[in-house]
């Protein structure tokens, strides 16, 4: 059986996934209007730690598999160290050569409301720390309904990520 990493945050992930923290709601945020308020962008950047991590491997005890998949949860945080909502999500391998492929489907919930997210991670098979990736945000809820745009995300130390959450309207 394969190591499980416990950096990967999934969506890998990257990436996702819920509860939210009201109270911490202006913190969390690069401004204070919503997503799709007078046509802007904004920008979060918030930093997860990986809580929960399960693999379920298609060939227990074998080599990488094609359908593989990980459950993940997250904590996020602001940049003052307050919890200010969680991630969720699966991850499941597409392609085990040349490094690895895997599709994330993530949620973000955050004060406010959710975010959606999706897409590939290349690259998470190879030794050392995960890659980082780019996923995109297809849709949300509350103050995010419609939200559109990108994640970001960069590992920072084992089993920590920072998320620069790029909200385009």
């Amino acid at each position: 059986m394969r190591p499980i990493r416990a950096a990967r945050l999934g969506t890998a992930a990257a990436l996702v996934t819920l509860l939210a923290c009201a109270p911490a709601a202006a913190a969390a945020a690069a401004d204070t209007d919503s997503a799709h308020d007078k046509g802007k962008g904004r920008v979060i950047t918030l930093i997860g730690r990986l809580a929960e991590q399960t693999r379920f491997p298609v060939n227990p005890g074998g080599a990488a598999a094609q359908g593989d998949r990980t459950v993940f949860r997250s904590i996020l945080f602001d940049k003052d160290d307050r919890q200010v909502g969680e991630t969720g999500g699966t991850c499941t391998t597409t392609r085990v050569a040349d490094g690895g492929a895997e599709h994330c489907v993530v949620t973000y919930t955050l004060p406010g409301g959710q975010l959606s997210v999706q897409g590939m991670v290349f690259g998470h098979l190879l030794p050392g720390p995960p890659p980082s990736f780019d996923n995109a945000i297809t849709g949300g809820t509350g103050e995010f309904d419609r939200a559109r745009g990108s994640v970001h995300a960069d590992t920072i130390a084992p089993g920590t990520r920072r998320f620069t959450i790029d909200l385009q309207r």
